[in-house]
C-alpha cells in the first residue's frame, strides 16, 4: 500500500477519512491495524477490496497485490479476484449475510464462483469448514437462516465464508469482536494454522490490544486517519514512541487487576496528547441486600422447536435456557459470562420478552413480567432497557440516529419534541459524541460509534434496570474505558441495576459484583466477582479464565490446542428430560452446578 488516501464527498466537498498512508503485508505475515473506532481502520480495508461507493468516494495511490495494482482493474477483474485472492471477515456478520439464504448456500457460493466443484463437492468443503470454526450440529444447522444463529456463530459463518477459498490475503475487520475467549482462541489459532499450511498473508483490524501482541508480527497505529507509529510488534509493546500508541496500551484491562479489590473498578482515563494514564479509582457505589431485588429470575426455561421433513415433523429441540434462577439488587451489577450459543443473549431477550419462554418467572420490582401483555407490558419497559449485541441490525437505517434516540422518549410521553432534542444532544454528548451528529444516518458512522449511539437510546427513559448484552464489544479500548466508566457513573449516581452479558472477561472482571457462567443454557457458577475469579471451582470457568489473551509478544505463535475439543449442541432429541444439576456451594454467595 503506497501513499493510500481515500475521501468522501460530502456537503463541504470532499473530505478524506485516510490520509496518505503506506505499509507492506509479506508473504505468511500478520500485520496488525489498531486504532479507535472511526480512525480509518475499516475504510482501509474497503479500499482495498474496492467496495467504497464510487459516486460518493474517492480512492488515491497504489495498492498492490503481487506486484499487480488493483486501483487499476476493471471491476469484472475486481470480481474474479474478491472472495478468491482476497477474502474478507466483516466487522458486522448480520448486515454481510443475506437473510434470504441459508448459512450453508452462502458459504458454498464462493466455490461455486471460484473453484470448478460440484454442489456436493462443494458442501462437503463448507462442511468440514463449519466444523473447523467450531459450529455445533454443522450438517443440521447447514440449511438454516442467520437469524437463528447467535451474533457469536454468525461471526463463525463468516469465517467460514471467508476462509473456504483459501485466500492469499486475509483482511480480517475485527473477526473475533463478537466471541467469547474460547472461540476467539480457536479462531485465532486456525488463521495461524492456515498461515503456516497455505502461506496466507493476514491484514488483522482489530482494537484488542491483547490479540494484537498474540497473532501480529508487525503493527501499525492509526488516528484520525493517519498511521502514527508502525513497527514490529514487540517493539511497539516495549517502547511505544507515539502519545497515542502509548494511551492505547495504558487502557488495556488485564485479567487479575481486581485481586484485593471489592467493588468495580474505573478503567485508567488516559489523556492522549501525554500518553499518561490516571490511576484507576474504586466506583462508589454500594450494593444494598436487605431491599427486595429489582430482578428475580426463577426456573427461566426457554426452547426452540427444529421441525423436518414434508409435514414439518417435530424433529428436536434448541435447549437454549434451561432452568436458570437468579437474582438482581438495585445499584448491582451480574455479569452473564459464557460460549457463544450458550443461551446468554436469550436470557436477556427472554427477561425482556422479546422472547417467549416456555417457563419460569421473571419479577421485575416485584411485577410479574410474564403475565403482562400489551400496553401494561410495553409501561414496565420503560424501567427495564436493552443495548441489543448487534447495533446496526438494531437501528432502523431509513431514520436519523437523533430520532431513533428520541424515539422512547417520545413514545412515553415523557416531555415535548423540543425537550426531546435537548435529552438526545445531552446523551450523544455523554456517550463520547457530538451533539450536531443527531442528524446522520446509522450507515454513516462506524462499527464502535453505532454502539455508543444505541447505549445512549437505552439511557433516555431513565431505566433502572439494563440489559446490556456485548454493550462494549464493539468499542477499541480507549473508547470501551470511557463508556464503562459512563455506565459506572450512572449506576452510582442513579442507582443502575446492570445484567452485564460479555465474553470479556477483564471488563467482567473491573465492573462486576457478581458473575454467572453459562454452559449449554445452563448456570453452571455464580457467585460473587472475587469468589469466582480467585477460585473458580467449575472446569469450564477455567477454561474461560485460561484462554483470556495477554498483552504479550512473547505470547506470539502460541496455540492453546482447543480445536479438537468435542463439540457440543444444545440440540436434543423431542422427548428428551433435562439432568438435575446439583447444587454445591463452595463459600458463602459461591456456588456450582453439576
Amino acid at each position: 500500500m503506497q501513499n493510500l488516501t481515500t475521501s468522501f464527498l460530502g456537503e463541504d466537498g470532499w473530505r478524506s477519512v485516510v490520509k496518505n498512508i503506506s505499509f507492506d503485508v509479506g508473504a505468511g505475515e500478520t500485520v496488525a491495524l489498531v486504532g479507535e473506532s472511526g480512525s480509518g481502520k475499516s475504510v482501509t480495508s474497503l479500499s482495498v477490496m474496492r467496495l467504497l461507493q464510487p459516486d460518493t468516494s474517492r480512492i488515491e495511490g497504489n495498492i498492490l497485490l503481487a506486484g499487480k495494482d488493483i486501483l487499476q482493474l476493471s471491476e469484472q477483474e475486481m470480481q474474479k479476484i474478491r472472495g478468491n485472492d482476497v477474502a474478507m471477515i466483516f466487522q458486522e456478520p448480520m448486515t454481510s449475510l443475506n437473510p434470504l439464504y441459508t448459512v450453508g448456500d452462502q458459504i458454498c457460493e464462493a466455490l461455486l464462483c471460484h473453484r470448478n466443484m460440484s454442489k456436493a463437492e462443494a458442501k462437503a468443503e463448507a462442511l468440514r469448514l463449519m466444523e473447523k470454526v467450531r459450529i455445533p450440529s454443522a450438517a443440521s444447522r447447514f440449511n438454516e437462516y442467520p437469524h437463528r444463529f447467535s451474533g457469536g456463530m454468525r461471526q463463525r459463518v463468516m469465517i467460514a465464508m471467508a476462509l473456504v477459498t483459501r485466500p492469499k490475503l486475509l483482511i480480517a475487520d475485527e473477526p473475533t469482536t463478537a466471541l467469547d475467549v474460547t472461540i476467539q482462541g480457536q479462531i485465532l489459532d486456525l488463521i495461524k494454522t492456515l498461515q503456516e499450511e497455505e502461506g496466507t498473508s493476514v491484514l488483522f483490524i482489530t482494537h484488542d490490544m491483547g490479540v494484537v501482541a498474540e497473532v501480529a508480527d508487525r503493527t501499525v497505529v492509526m488516528y484520525h486517519g493517519d498511521a502514527v507509529e508502525t513497527g514490529d510488534t514487540t517493539t511497539i509493546f516495549r517502547d511505544a514512541k507515539h502519545p497515542y500508541t502509548r494511551a492505547l496500551l495504558s487502557a488495556v484491562p488485564a485479567l487479575g487487576s481486581m485481586t484485593g479489590r471489592v467493588r468495580p473498578l474505573r478503567f485508567p482515563v488516559v489523556d492522549i496528547r501525554t500518553g499518561t494514564a490516571l490511576p484507576p479509582v474504586e466506583a462508589a457505589d454500594t450494593v444494598a441486600q436487605d431491599v427486595p431485588p429489582v430482578l428475580d429470575v426463577k426456573g427461566l426455561t426457554t426452547r426452540f422447536t427444529i421441525h423436518s421433513g414434508l409435514f414439518g415433523k417435530l424433529a428436536g429441540r434448541v435447549h437454549a435456557v434451561e432452568n436458570v434462577s437468579f437474582s438482581l439488587q438495585p445499584g448491582e451489577t451480574l455479569s452473564l459470562v459464557g460460549e457463544s450459543g450458550c443461551g446468554k443473549s436469550t436470557t436477556g431477550r427472554s427477561i425482556m420478552r422479546l422472547i417467549e419462554p416456555q417457563s419460569g418467572s421473571v419479577m421485575v420490582n416485584g411485577q410479574d413480567v410474564m403475565a403482562m401483555a400489551g400496553h401494561e407490558l410495553q409501561g414496565l419497559r420503560r424501567t427495564m432497557q436493552m443495548i441489543f449485541q448487534d447495533p446496526y441490525a438494531s437501528l432502523n437505517p431509513r431514520m436519523r440516529v437523533g430520532a431513533s434516540i428520541a424515539e422512547p422518549f417520545l413514545e412515553h410521553k415523557l416531555g415535548t419534541k423540543h425537550q426531546a432534542r435537548e435529552r438526545v444532544a445531552d446523551l450523544l454528548e455523554r456517550v463520547g459524541l457530538k451533539a450536531d451528529m443527531a442528524s446522520r444516518f446509522p450507515h454513516e458512522f462506524s462499527g464502535g460509534q453505532r454502539q455508543r449511539i444505541c447505549i445512549a437510546r437505552a439511557l433516555a427513559l431513565d431505566p433502572k434496570l439494563i440489559v446490556a448484552d456485548e454493550s462494549v464489544s464493539a468499542l477499541d479500548v480507549s473508547i470501551k474505558a470511557q463508556v464503562i466508566n459512563l455506565l459506572l457513573d450512572l449506576q452510582s449516581s442513579l442507582n443502575l441495576s446492570f445484567l452485564f452479558i460479555s465474553h470479556d472477561m477483564a471488563v467482567v472482571e473491573r465492573l462486576s459484583h457478581r458473575v454467572a457462567v453459562m454452559y449449554l443454557g445452563e448456570i453452571v457458577e455464580i457467585g460473587p466477582r472475587a469468589a469466582v475469579f480467585e477460585n473458580p471451582q467449575h472446569p469450564y470457568t477455567k477454561k474461560l479464565m485460561a484462554a483470556v489473551p495477554v498483552p504479550d509478544p512473547a505470547r506470539r505463535g502460541m496455540r492453546r490446542g482447543q480445536i479438537a475439543d468435542e463439540l457440543h449442541s444444545p440440540v436434543r432429541v423431542p422427548d428428551y428430560v433435562p439432568v438435575e444439576r446439583q447444587m454445591r456451594e463452595v463459600s458463602e454467595g459461591h456456588f456450582i452446578f453439576q
